[in-house]
């Protein structure tokens, strides 16, 4: 989509309170969020970039470095740049870390089973930046590696972002759900803080995972973030690591 030549340029602020390469950064977010360009699709190249905020092609290449390691954006030699997208297969990993012990590539299979509309208690009120009462979507899923259930996630979802999701919805095709979230619903998840630490089953998740009550198990709790920070998933999944370990790549 190209920008409508009638609309000025924005206008840069003076980079005393910010560099300008970061102002750059915020107007190719604002461009994001507001649908300018979609996931999968080639942004306008450095040069016409510049001449649209009037900067040089410096500032614009060193915004979107930021924006490429921050995985928002993603350079292809020889082609161009492009919006991230879930739908990559490389993207799959990027927010999977559960490895099979002997490091062999495993195909994993969501399951949802559970899906409905309710109200935000005050714990997952205070996660997504809503008020308790307010709607959220809660979704049950166990994640099946080679067919074996290993996590049982309960995902709590900012409900007026995913209005008419449902578990048919859910368990259409072979899609991750983060790619289904932003090709359905338009919702990208940019990045994600998680808190783990080790529980003992309790009897829901030992029935659900097939492991006996009071068995160590990995507690994942996992707040998702979209364009301009915004917290819009909520997630505590419980990991049986019996054939896996959870893997995270430092530097």
């Amino acid at each position: 989509m190209t920008r409508d030549a009638s609309r000025p340029a924005p206008r840069l602020s003076s980079p005393t309170f910010s560099p300008l390469y970061r102002q750059i950064k915020d107007f190719l977010i604002r461009s994001l969020e507001e649908g300018e360009w979609g996931p999968g699709d080639a942004i306008p190249s450095e040069g016409e970039l510049a001449t649209r905020f009037n900067v040089s092609q410096g500032t614009v290449r060193k915004a979107i470095d930021e924006m490429a390691a921050e995985n928002m954006l993603v350079r292809r030699q020889g082609k161009g740049t492009f919006v991230a997208t879930h739908s990559d297969p490389r993207s799959f990993y990027r927010f999977l870390r559960l490895v099979p012990d002997d490091d062999k590539a495993a195909h994993a299979v969501s399951d949802p089973f559970f899906c409905e509309t309710i109200d935000a208690s005050p714990e997952v009120a205070a996660v997504l930046g809503l008020h308790a009462g307010d709607k959220v979507v809660h979704v049950k899923r166990l994640l099946r590696f080679s067919g074996e259930p290993v996590v049982f996630d309960q995902i709590y979802l900012v409900a007026e972002l995913f209005d008419g999701l449902t578990l048919d919805g859910l368990r259409g095709g072979e899609r991750s759900l983060y790619s289904l979230f932003e090709s359905d619903f338009g919702v990208r998840m940019i990045r994600a803080e998680e808190r783990l630490r080790a529980v003992g089953a309790d009897a829901q998740s030992a029935g659900m995972i097939g492991v006996k009550l009071g068995e160590p198990l990995l507690l994942v709790e996992r707040t998702a973030y979209t364009y301009g920070n915004k917290p819009v998933e909520w997630r505590r999944g419980l990991y049986s690591t019996r054939h896996h370990y959870y893997r995270n790549d430092l530097g």
